[in-house]
């Protein structure tokens, strides 16, 4: 028992080091905590290391748990059973499935972060924008498109981040960024907010640095750079 007792903590490590880089980014935005957005980042490039050992892990916790037990070992059991009833859920089975499917849930945090982000209300649309203005007052075109080189995004939960906290600022009409590419591409009214404060809002609120800032005239081609 004591040896499925070490594989479950082994399970429960390995993880959570396999989900940090994806978990910390939410924290970062939702919490405040944009110092930590980036701390473990680092793990990325491990991360399927980290799920195959937690997959090997449970997978040789469950043989010894499920596998027939030998005529001693019985006997073993039957002298320790009084010392075994105080400790019976915790080396139990269904304690062991407990430890897989919380496994499971940090595994796979990058495939249900969004459902952590509160729903926006939706943007603007361009026909609103235009419907603010004076009558008699001729609007000119100041929907523009920025793409935002940030450096730090390594998962989904990233980009998720990095898209919320643009969408927060008043005056964006869309953002969508891109882990792979390293670009969150922005749609917005320059009367309502700047590139600047876009700038802010992910270096503040998510923590992650932006290198570059690309604005684009609406009606220009905004092609993701390679």
């Amino acid at each position: 028992m004591k040896s499925n007792k070490f594989f479950r903590n082994s399970a429960i490590v390995t993880a959570l080091l396999a989900s940090l880089c994806c978990i910390t980014p939410v924290l970062a935005v939702l919490g405040g905590l944009s110092g930590i957005a980036s701390t473990f980042s680092f793990l990325e490039p491990l991360r399927p290391y980290f799920i195959a050992f937690t997959a090997i892990i449970l997978g040789y916790a469950f043989y010894n748990a499920y596998k027939p037990k030998k005529k001693d070992e019985i006997e073993c059991a039957c002298d320790d059973e009084k010392v075994e009833t105080k400790k019976s859920f915790i080396n139990s089975k269904s304690f062991l499935w407990i430890v897989a499917v919380i496994a499971v849930v940090l595994i796979t945090f990058p495939y249900y972060s969004q459902a952590f982000f509160p729903q926006r209300d939706k943007p603007e649309s361009k026909s609103e924008l235009s419907a603010n203005f004076p009558k008699g007052v001729l609007r000119t075109n100041h929907i523009i498109k920025a793409n935002l080189e940030i450096e730090g995004m390594t998962c989904t939960s990233c980009e998720q981040s990095v898209d919320y906290a643009l969408k927060s600022e008043k005056g964006v009409l869309s953002a969508e960024s891109s882990y792979k590419t390293g670009i969150a591409y922005v749609q917005f009214d320059d009367t309502k907010v700047q590139p600047e404060q876009l700038k802010k809002a992910v270096e503040n609120k998510v923590g992650y640095k932006v290198k570059k800032i690309q604005t684009i005239p609406e009606g220009t081609s905004n092609e993701k750079e390679n």
